[in-house]
């Protein structure tokens, strides 16, 4: 079908000419589903819950799960539970730190050496602790800290950070951070660039719907080519920039992005949780994982949200995949970690 099978290329000249709120494009709702959906199968330790998340990805061996969950609720502010948890290939959990550090954990990623790094992006001004969030951790796989970006308590622009959504490491070791994770006017839509060490480099963006403004950069992604994909979110479309930040494509066909994860045979995972519901001006897109090629973003698969009905954030917002091709679908309004398998 051209709607679900469209080709990206013709898309890039397309969304080159016009600003974000005049791009016309067809609901992309009806590739196939070749997933089934496993639920229950990451096991929590006896008495705890799952809260929010957003943040999963894969560790280094390629199986085990890495996951910064909001301590049964929506924030971690006045827990003290470890909200980083890895689970191996089997769901049973393996390793948990981060206690009393991080207020509501949103992205997450696993660098090339294996490290875990967690951005804390308290949602709102009114009772949040100034001594902590809006920060950028690095972890060693067994929890020590060895990097810490921005200062406790954030800082609005030029100063970071306020709300970071997500961060990546390029091969050279160099980190972007994408902050700003509101609409609202005074809000921050900005990606950060740091050298390995964490020195700063610069910041590109501004808060818009044109070439080089954003509504949101919710997640990021970088492909085999070193191309960096932005899930500009409130803007309904992803950006894609080299690592200098020279845009390259805005690409509308994959709704509203939430989550974004390339794997090595560039393969694109396109989170979906909020278009018909929160983004009511996409109605008649369904929410999903979208699946295509990170090369020209033809689409290729789409696992939809079973409820149709619901209201507010549903399904994955956070998306990652493992070496064996398995989905895990991180759900902040439903409250759940899933993993989607190839049908036999």
């Amino acid at each position: 079908m051209r709607n679900d099978m469209m080709n990206g290329l013709a898309l890039l000249t397309f969304a080159a000419v016009l600003p974000a709120q005049q791009i016309q494009q067809e609901p992309t709702n009806k590739a196939p589903n070749p997933y089934e959906t496993i639920e229950g199968w990451a096991k929590l330790p006896e008495g705890r819950t799952w809260g929010s998340l957003s943040a999963v990805d894969v560790d280094k061996d390629g199986v085990s799960i890495w996951v910064a969950e909001r301590c049964g609720a929506n924030s971690c502010a006045s827990s003290n539970l470890p909200p980083i948890m890895k689970f191996d290939s089997t769901g049973r959990m393996v390793k948990a730190f981060g206690e009393g550090l991080i207020q509501v954990p949103h992205g997450m990623h696993v660098d090339r050496d294996g490290n875990i790094w967690v951005t804390d992006a308290p949602f709102g001004d009114g009772g949040r602790d100034t001594t902590k969030g809006h920060q950028v951790f690095k972890f060693s796989p067994d929890g020590k800290l060895l990097m810490t970006l921005g200062k406790p308590g954030g800082g609005r622009a030029p100063q970071y950070f306020y709300q970071p959504n997500d961060v990546i490491t390029a091969p050279n070791g160099d980190i972007y951070v994408a902050e700003g994770h509101s609409d609202a006017a005074n809000a921050n839509a900005r990606i950060l660039k740091f050298d390995k060490k964490g020195k700063f480099i610069r910041a590109w963006g501004a808060k818009g719907s044109a070439d080089g403004q954003m509504q949101q950069p919710h997640a990021l992604a970088i492909d085999s080519q070193g191309r960096i994909f932005i899930a500009d979110r409130s803007n309904n479309r992803i950006l894609i920039v080299d690592q200098n930040f020279n845009q390259l494509a805005a690409w509308y066909h994959f709704s509203r992005p939430s989550g974004i994860y390339i794997d090595k045979n560039d393969i694109l995972y396109v989170a979906d949780s909020e278009s018909g519901s929160v983004a009511k001006d996409h109605k008649d897109w369904y929410r999903g994982i979208r699946i295509g090629a990170a090369p020209d973003g033809k689409i290729t698969a789409f696992i939809p949200d079973p409820n149709t009905d619901a209201t507010g954030t549903s399904f994955a917002e956070g998306v990652a995949v493992d070496a064996r091709g398995n989905i895990y679908g991180a759900e902040v309004g439903q409250k759940a970690l899933k993993r989607y398998a190839r049908k036999p």
